[in-house]
């Protein structure tokens, strides 16, 4: 069997309203309870399992490769909720889509950096 990721814990100051939110502008199904977490699940079988959890704690990136149709949805909903959006993964370049393939980064309701590419890197 070749080894594949089959899901990451993702920390969230409110699990369900973080797995919904992402649920949402990705436009994936309802996130779904399993034990303590609310598991987001994409395309490749691949769960994002958001875990509450109080006090503070260090933000991630997740990266999602999408089609170009995919794509325009999404900044789609990003832009038409008011979200601040930026090409580059330290939010220097705001309201910018970078031009590798295209892509851009926004942040979840926990501070998460949450990024939408069309073209892996390296292709």
């Amino acid at each position: 069997m070749a080894v594949q990721l089959n899901h990451t814990i993702v920390q969230a100051k409110d699990k369900t309203a973080s797995a919904t939110f992402l649920a949402d502008i990705l436009g994936l199904g309802a996130p779904s309870a399993f034990g303590p977490f609310m598991c987001v699940e994409t395309a490749n079988g691949v769960s994002l399992d958001y875990s509450d959890r109080a006090g503070t704690f260090e933000p991630a990136h997740y990266a999602f490769l999408v089609t170009e149709e995919e794509f325009d949805a999404i900044f789609a909903r990003v832009t038409e909720r008011g979200l601040p959006y930026w090409a580059d993964p330290g939010h220097t370049q705001a309201n910018v889509i970078n031009n590798h393939g295209r892509g851009f980064y926004f942040e979840d309701p926990s501070g998460h950096n949450m990024e939408v590419l069309t073209r892996p890197y390296g292709a």
